[in-house]
């Protein structure tokens, strides 16, 4: 698998974002400005991946509450990114210097979660979640309720790099 990066300031999240895209031309404006560079790199990866192997976007699904990049963005970007090939949309957040005043997405486990829900329903790709997800149970709770299609781990990884196997030996009844 591959996984292109459109999230958290990088270079081509700062061309969706309205916060950092001031560009006139083609590549600025309104949401489908905004997305085409994107979605021309997009297209470059896919044809030069093989396409028997899943490519995966990370988004911000918003970068923080009610300003720039908003879940409807999200949706929308997501829609054209399955109709280029993408196979997994994996739904992050922020990565931005905010206005002062505006708020960042409240941190609670699983805060990531109703974007990629939100994605999954409304685009159709598969879908990632990240954010705070620190057990197996929670971790398959989400997958059973089909509010994502994968689960990533960042932080629990980092603090118990043999994390994927004590998750399998919880769910399975097993002490780990």
């Amino acid at each position: 698998m591959i996984e292109l990066h459109c999230a958290h300031g990088y270079l081509l999240h700062t061309f969706l974002s309205p916060l950092t895209n001031a560009r006139s031309d083609e590549f600025g404006g309104d949401l489908q400005g905004r997305m085409c560079f994107p979605l021309r790199v997009v297209e470059e990866v896919r044809e030069a991946w093989p396409q028997d192997k899943p490519m995966s976007v990370r988004v911000s699904s918003v970068v923080g509450v009610d300003v720039g990049w908003s879940a409807d963005d999200t949706v929308a970007f997501a829609k054209e990114l399955k109709r280029r090939g993408v196979d997994l949309v994996d739904c992050s957040s922020g990565g931005m210097t905010l206005p002062r005043q505006q708020q960042l997405v409240s941190r609670t486990p699983g805060f990531h979660i109703p974007y990629a829900h939100c994605v999954k329903q409304e685009a159709q790709p598969a879908t990632v979640t990240v954010g705070l997800i620190r057990d197996a149970a929670h971790a398959e709770e989400i997958l059973q309720a089909g509010q994502a299609d994968l689960i990533a781990v960042a932080r629990e990884a980092l603090f118990n790099p043999n994390w994927a196997l004590h998750a399998g030996l919880r769910l399975q009844g097993s002490d780990a």
